[in-house]
C-alpha cells in the first residue's frame, strides 16, 4: 500500500497550494484529486474527504517519481491555513499531571511527598486557542511575546476532523477523523493565573499569542498512523530529549475527547483537536524557551515538526 500525506506548500508566485506528498515528492493536489473536487486548499479537500481520500490513495500508488516537487526544495506552510477551530485538551496525561503537581501548578506536593493518582474526571477539559493568530508552519520562526519571560513547549497529537459529526459515541468517534498532525501548544507560564480576578486562570494570556501554535509538517491520514491508543510522542530542545511518552498515558483517550466535543458542538472538517501534552514540559524544570532554541517534535506516523525561536 502506497502511503501519502496532505500538506500546504508555497507554489508558483508564492501562493499557498494544497499538495500531496508521496515518498519524497510533492504533487499538486488538484492533479491527483480528479474532477468534481475543490482542491484549492487542504480545508477544501477535507470538506469532501469521503470522496477525496480514496482518490488520493489510488493516485498516490501511480504517482510518477520523476514528477512533482522534491520535498527538500519546497517551503512548507501549516497544513491547514487555518483550522476552523482549534480545541485544546488540558491536563490530559497522567505523567504531566504528576509533574505539574510537583511543580506547584496544581495541588502542590511537598518535597519527597509521593504523588497519588487522583480519580479520573468524568469528562475531558478543553480550552480554545486562536487559529489565524496562533498557527504557524514548520520552519517558521517562533517569536517570543514581549509580555512573557516563561514561554514553554508542549508536544501534542493533533486530530484533524474530516466529516461533520454530532453526538458521537466513543465507539463511533473515529468516524469523524481524517488524520493527524503535530501541534506545539506554546504556553506563557507566567500568565497561568491572573491575581485579583474572580476567574483566576488566564487562558488567553497564557495560550493565545502570535505564533503560539506551530503545526505540521503535514496531515497523515488516520490509516497510516498507529492506533490512537498507542501513539508515541517525543520532543527535543537543542537536541536534548525533554518529552518521551505515549498516548496510552492519556487521562481521556482520543475517542473520549472526540465524543465529548461532539456533544457540545458539531465537529466540522478542518477542526483540529490538540489532545494534551505529556510530562517533560519546561515549567516543571523552570526551563523556558530563549532566542536561538530549536524545538523538534516527532509523533508516530506524523513526521517531524521543527521550529526555532527567533533571535532579535
Amino acid at each position: 500500500m502506497t502511503e501519502y500525506r496532505l500538506l500546504t506548500y508555497r507554489a508558483a508566485r508564492g501562493k499557498p497550494a494544497a499538495g500531496v506528498l508521496v515518498g519524497d515528492r510533492i504533487y499538486p493536489a488538484a492533479d491527483l484529486a480528479g474532477a468534481g473536487v475543490d482542491a484549492s486548499s487542504v480545508l477544501a479537500l477535507l470538506q469532501s474527504w469521503d470522496k477525496v481520500h480514496p482518490r488520493l490513495k489510488k493516485a498516490a500508488a501511480k504517482a510518477n517519481p520523476k514528477r512533482g516537487v522534491p520535498l527538500a526544495k519546497a517551503e512548507l506552510l501549516a497544513p491547514l491555513l487555518y483550522p476552523t477551530a482549534l480545541f485544546c485538551a488540558g491536563a490530559n496525561y497522567w505523567d504531566h499531571l504528576e509533574e505539574m503537581a510537583r511543580a506547584g501548578a496544581a495541588a502542590g506536593l511537598k518535597p519527597g511527598e509521593p504523588w497519588t493518582r487522583p480519580p479520573k474526571p468524568a469528562e475531558p477539559w478543553f480550552f480554545v486557542k486562536t487559529s489565524a493568530h496562533s498557527v504557524i508552519g514548520p520552519g517558521a520562526p517562533i517569536r517570543l511575546p514581549k509580555f512573557s519571560k516563561m514561554v514553554d513547549w508542549e508536544a501534542e497529537i493533533g486530530v484533524v476532523i474530516g466529516r461533520p459529526m454530532r453526538n458521537l459515541t466513543e465507539a463511533r468517534a473515529m468516524e469523524a477523523v481524517a488524520g493527524y498532525t503535530i501541534v506545539n501548544d506554546l504556553s506563557a507560564r507566567d500568565y497561568i493565573k491572573r491575581e485579583g480576578s474572580i476567574f483566576v486562570f488566564d487562558w488567553v494570556g497564557q495560550k493565545c499569542f502570535d505564533g503560539s501554535a506551530p503545526m505540521g509538517p503535514w496531515i497523515t491520514p488516520a490509516e497510516f498512523v498507529p492506533p490512537p491508543e498507542d501513539i508515541p510522542v517525543k520532543l527535543w530542545i537543542n537536541g536534548t530529549l525533554k518529552q518521551n511518552s505515549n498516548s496510552k498515558l492519556m487521562v481521556h483517550s482520543i475517542r473520549e475527547q472526540i465524543a465529548y466535543l461532539s456533544r457540545h458542538v458539531t465537529l466540522r472538517p478542518g477542526d483540529v483537536i490538540a489532545t494534551g501534552t505529556p510530562a517533560g514540559v519546561g515549567f516543571a524544570r523552570r526551563e523556558f524557551l530563549k532566542p536561538g532554541d530549536e524545538i523538534k517534535i516527532e509523533i508516530g506516523g506524523c513526521g517531524t515538526l521543527v521550529n526555532r525561536v527567533a533571535v532579535g
